[in-house]
């Protein structure tokens, strides 16, 4: 064996993530829901699901990352989300941690995120079955929503200051429930910025049932329903105005599920108002 030979490292002990920090909800949903829930040692405030989660360590908030919380539970895998977790990504690469930055924007892309998560900690098989039971809910949805007689427009509020509409995935649930988004335009925008909705345009859209859902904060509904002109519009002419938790739509994982069971029992009763 020559010396340069020797001095390699053995690759034989090399492994998978033993101690995974999730700065989102629906990542350790997804780990857990893979069975490989003793894996994670620290979680984002956010994290609900399932109840056995919130036992874990929390390191700070969505959008409130405390990086020093995160070193000192030792992880050997970071896993973030979107362009608003980048500067504690940033911050914890630049400190020698290894960071998964997941971006997923659409159903197609929360499938895909799903079997990722199952390969990087070997429960491939596991990840497979979870992915296959999230696409025949989807397809099972579209299928019953066919069979509505009318698909009553939908204003989707992720946002009050200023209006933000919902991102593309909830979109594409609105949409599998039978319902009409009334802001399809902005399905492409990945961005909260980019999805900035005029009042008045709400208004001239009308439409039939308004879902709320304010990012972790209560909907106050007469913020909503006094706003200048929107006493004309449909949804709120005949109380078809309904809050879902952010936790059920805004997590882009497992959780979406329920999120999709909330919006078409909001589609079906905008429809029956109209029947």
């Amino acid at each position: 064996m020559t010396k340069s030979a020797a001095a390699l490292p053995s690759f034989r002990d090399t492994g998978l993530p033993q101690r995974i920090v999730c700065l989102t909800g629906e990542t350790a949903e997804f780990l857990y829901r893979m069975g490989a829930g003793d894996l994670v040692v620290g979680v984002s405030g956010v994290a609900k699901r399932p109840p056995e989660v919130r036992q874990k360590p929390t390191v700070g908030g969505f959008t409130s990352v405390n990086v020093e919380k995160v070193l000192a539970l030792g992880p050997d895998l970071v896993i973030s989300f979107s362009d608003l977790q980048a500067e504690p990504a940033k911050e914890l690469i630049a400190r020698g941690i290894q960071v998964l930055a997941l971006n997923q924007r659409s159903l197609r892309d929360i499938l895909n995120i799903c079997l990722l998560l199952g390969a990087v900690v070997g429960r491939e098989a596991e990840a497979r079955r979870l992915a296959e039971e999230m696409r025949l809910a989807f397809e099972a949805a579209a299928d019953e929503a066919s069979r509505l007689s009318f698909h009553p427009g939908v204003y989707f509020e992720e946002w009050h200051q200023p209006l933000i509409s919902g991102i593309s995935w909830v979109s594409e649930l609105i949409e599998l429930a039978g319902g009409r988004d009334v802001f399809p335009e902005m399905r492409a925008c990945s961005l909260a910025a980019q999805r900035v909705v005029d009042p008045q345009e709400v208004v001239r859209r009308n439409p039939d049932v308004i879902l709320a859902s304010w990012c972790s904060k209560k909907v106050v509904w007469s913020v909503i329903t006094e706003r200048p002109g929107w006493d004309q519009v449909a949804a709120v002419r005949n109380g078809q105005l309904y809050e879902i938790p952010s936790p059920d739509i805004l997590q882009p994982g497992p959780a979406i599920l329920e999120g999709l069971r909330q919006v078409r029992d909001c589609v079906r009763k905008g429809a029956a108002r109209r029947v």
